[in-house]
């Protein structure tokens, strides 16, 4: 299971479970939270590290530059890279 697929389904399971939303927004408390959030989803059986989830929005960013126009000087803008951390928080606090 890659990256995506796990943070998809520890969403799913976090909306569905009250005390697994409240334990993983609780991880934007910490001093560091990224590390905290993979700390607690390891502890929840998904084998999520802090650069493994850095890297996905990053990669996913770069194969979206390069799919434009050849990914060359002349393709559009896109607006940074996608933080998957913050969309998944983003779509718990909907």
């Amino acid at each position: 299971m890659n990256i995506l697929e796990q943070l998809d389904e520890l969403q799913r399971k976090a909306i569905d479970n009250e005390k697994v939303r409240e334990a993983l927004v609780e991880t934007r408390k910490e001093k560091e939270p990224l590390r905290a959030f993979c700390r607690k989803a390891r502890e929840l059986g998904y084998e999520i590290y802090e650069m493994e989830l850095v890297d996905a929005g990053e990669a996913f960013y770069a194969e979206m530059k390069r799919s434009t126009n050849g990914g060359g000087e002349n393709s559009p803008m896109l607006e940074g890279s996608d933080d998957f951390y913050e969309l998944f928080f983003a779509s718990l606090e909907k």
